[in-house]
């Protein structure tokens, strides 16, 4: 059977070095006050996000504990996308994340996806092309991508002034890039 490149959603393309572009990475690191944890990254990428630490291949982020303020934009695959989520809400549930911004394909109806639909989100528009280790930006990206904020101050009543003020953060940060998504 051959899959069209647009159904290839949860797919590894064998490619895992993807940069995101510098503005959304920039609007993160204002929106949380900066980076402290890149768990998906390498040397070079860390160039763009500078984070004040990184677990690159060699050291699995999937096997580290997370701490503070985390960037992530894990492989996208049909086994990373659960695997790296799931990591992410691990660490935000025991409170070794404060906060973070994690992007992802827009895959609203996959179970990975799920769990991030309750926090405050941007849906990029247009679609985000990625950088390849190259510099050079790899077009023809065939779905669209997702920015989610996760805060513990998001966490509590949608009312409170605290939830309310870290989520106006971030569309502040964001709103240039799509469409954002407060919960109520």
């Amino acid at each position: 059977m051959n899959i069209e490149s647009h159904q290839l959603i949860n797919q590894g393309s064998g490619d895992h070095e993807y940069y995101t572009p510098l503005a959304i990475v920039n609007a993160a690191r204002w929106v949380m006050g900066g980076i402290d944890l890149d768990p998906a990254s390498s040397a070079a990428a860390n160039q763009r996000v500078k984070a004040g630490f990184f677990f690159d291949k060699a050291t699995n982020g999937l096997m580290q504990p997370w701490h503070g303020n985390v960037w992530l934009n894990h492989p996208f695959s049909r086994k990373g996308n659960r695997l790296w989520i799931e990591k992410l809400l691990e660490e935000f549930g025991e409170g070794r994340v404060d906060q973070a911004c994690v992007i992802t394909f827009a895959a609203t109806s996959e179970k990975w996806f799920q769990p991030l639909a309750g926090f405050t989100q941007c849906y990029l528009s247009p679609r985000t092309n990625y950088y390849l280790p190259n510099g050079k930006l790899k077009r023809g990206v065939s779905k669209g991508s997702v920015v989610s904020y996760l805060s513990a101050h998001t966490e509590q009543c949608a009312s409170s002034a605290s939830a309310l003020e870290a989520a106006m953060r971030f569309a502040d940060g964001f709103r240039t890039f799509g469409s954002v998504k407060v919960p109520v």
